[in-house]
């Protein structure tokens, strides 16, 4: 009887230190708790600390309400023109309400994946559903997609709600053509380079030949307008020398001194060199030979 007794006293206190030790619970500073209580929730602590619960009865579940990434394995989508793109995309998110992620997906980490690759891919395959190819593969200001995949991430973080998940960003890492279309699209875009290149080059002809024209016609202006300057200073010259020829021989005997002259210069050209000199006997020249 006295050893039953000891046998007892030992168990009590084992069960004693059990319940002392089981009463006890921590949750850390990324963690949410809820303590269970035949499978209902008692409580719920997000505040990182010790607390109580009803030992051997309450259970502790812990969730991490740091953010987490989910790469979403990449999934075939077809476009509004009938043709393939592979979406490879990734979630992050976080737990923010731990009661509706316990009772929505059973606190399953590999559940609340499930689900969100179920919402993402469906979003996406309904975004892109409406776009064709050339909306989503094309040479524009990539961030003119951008608003595709706010769309998208708004849209995701609206479905994930109801499952106690905030979605904190979706993110399109890539979109991959299917072997099939590549070459296809590789010689679209090549056409569609050409064609660019096409349209630059007309554009410089175009603006070269406006250039040329340009100087051909200031050419022609300031030779035109050289020419006539060069005309007037020349007929002003001549002008000028006349007045002043005018001026030198005023009287006749001036007009004989000067005919005179120029009869000796025309003589003098005349009989350079070995030749014959044919005069008329009213010839000056002749005049000037026959009395010096």
């Amino acid at each position: 009887m006295k050893k039953f007794l000891i046998y007892s006293a030992v168990v009590v206190a084992v069960i004693l230190v059990i319940a002392l030790f089981d009463m006890f619970y921590v949750v850390r500073e990324d963690q949410h708790a809820l303590v269970v209580r035949f499978s209902k929730v008692v409580k719920i602590e997000s505040e990182a600390g010790v607390y109580l619960k009803m030992p051997f009865v309450d259970k502790v579940a812990t969730y991490l309400k740091s953010a987490q990434l989910y790469d979403i394995n990449p999934s075939l989508v077809y476009l509004k023109d009938k043709t393939a793109m592979i979406a490879d995309s990734y979630v992050t998110w976080r737990i923010i309400d731990p009661l509706l992620f316990h009772t929505k997906v059973s606190g399953s980490t590999y559940e609340a994946q499930i689900r969100l690759d179920t919402i993402t891919y469906n979003n996406i395959k309904a975004k892109l559903g409406n776009l064709n190819q050339n909306d989503v593969i094309n040479t524009d200001d990539p961030s003119e997609r951008n608003v595709i995949y706010e769309e998208i991430f708004a849209l995701v973080k609206e479905a994930a709600k109801p499952y106690g998940i905030e979605v904190l960003d979706v993110k399109i890492k890539r979109f991959d053509l299917p072997e099939s279309n590549e070459n296809e699209v590789f010689n679209r875009m090549i056409s569609e380079r050409n064609q660019i290149a096409q349209e630059y080059r007309a554009k410089g002809e175009a603006a070269a030949a406006v250039i040329r024209n340009a100087a051909d016609r200031n050419y022609n202006t300031q030779i035109s307008n050289a020419k006539l300057t060069a005309e007037e200073i020349k007929a002003e010259g001549e002008a000028e020398y006349m007045r002043i020829l005018t001026a030198a021989y005023d009287t006749s005997e001036k007009e004989e001194f000067y005919a005179f002259i120029k009869a000796l210069d025309a003589l003098k050209i005349s009989l350079t060199g070995e030749k014959t000199v044919i005069l008329g006997p009213d010839s000056i020249l002749a005049q000037i030979l026959s009395q010096p």
